[in-house]
């Protein structure tokens, strides 16, 4: 276990991409910073240096806020297109996206966690939308507090994680951006209902769900539900988790109580991300 990175708030996001670690730091209601580790070519095998510089990727990188959702370019400055395409879609609703995983066809899953008033909350859902903010689909309602979000290996299965419930839910798709039909309710599995509370997620390779588990480190479930343990981590806040490194066995986690990301040799390989 090695600690990276420290930074002034709290980390909304991290994900490996071409060899490097990107991550947003979220400082209040507002994005703070968008931050890229990379490996050096020199100086050992474990050194690293911090880009802090937007990060484009050369491409586009998805930016979800709870207020407001936007896609981004190198260089660009960001406009709303998810919000458009919500807003031209049968259910508009008034986006505060969270987490997303893309499919492998170039469409991603992202929820909707809703937001906390004082006497009230938000209902939250999942919506299946394409990259340039042309469709954007609510496939699941209602749910409480959607957040980590992420697809089996196959792809047949959808994972969503409760943030205020500490469930883990799993939904059957029969083709992608489809989420099965239900007689009764939104139609999940709940494959873990804990005490306490989840944020965000990703799927190793052999099919286990890992979710930040906020105070009790990172919760791992087997895909059936059959097998549920928790792997320990130094801080109150543990906010999400992804895989790296060439054999995809190192985990990167996001400690935002204290404001640092660590590198923790993992024991089983992370699954590959589409893009």
């Amino acid at each position: 276990m090695r600690k990276l990175l420290g930074l002034v708030g709290v980390f909304a996001l991290v994900f490996a991409v071409g060899g490097s670690v990107n991550l947003v730091a979220q400082k209040g209601a507002s994005i703070h910073g968008v931050w890229r580790i990379v490996e050096q070519s020199q100086g050992g095998p474990n050194a690293r240096t911090v880009d802090r510089t937007p990060v484009g990727l050369g491409g586009m990188i998805i930016i979800t806020e709870r207020h407001w959702s936007y896609i981004t370019e190198t260089g660009d400055k960001p406009r709303p297109s998810l919000a458009q395409g919500a807003a031209a879609s049968a259910s508009a609703d008034q986006l505060r996206a969270a987490w997303g995983a893309f499919d492998a066809q170039g469409g991603f899953w992202f929820t909707d966690l809703g937001k906390s008033h004082e006497r009230t909350i938000d209902k939250g859902g999942v919506y299946y939308a394409q990259p340039d903010g042309s469709k954007v689909e609510r496939k699941i309602w209602p749910m409480w507090t959607p957040n980590g979000v992420g697809l089996s290996p196959d792809e047949s299965t959808l994972y969503v994680a409760e943030s205020m419930t500490g469930r883990l839910w799993a939904f059957d798709l029969p083709k992608p951006g489809v989420i099965a039909p239900s007689a009764r309710g939104h139609g999940g599995r709940c494959l873990a209902n804990t005490l306490g509370h989840f944020d965000s997620l990703a799927v190793e390779a052999d099919g286990n769900i890992v979710v930040a588990a906020i105070g009790d480190g990172i919760c791992v479930v087997a895909p059936d539900g059959s097998d549920m343990h928790y792997v320990a981590m130094p801080d109150a806040a543990t906010t999400n988790i992804c895989f790296g490194g060439p054999d995809r066995r190192t985990a990167f986690i996001t400690l935002s109580a204290a404001g640092e990301l660590l590198e923790v040799e993992w024991p089983r390989a992370g699954l590959a991300l589409n893009y």
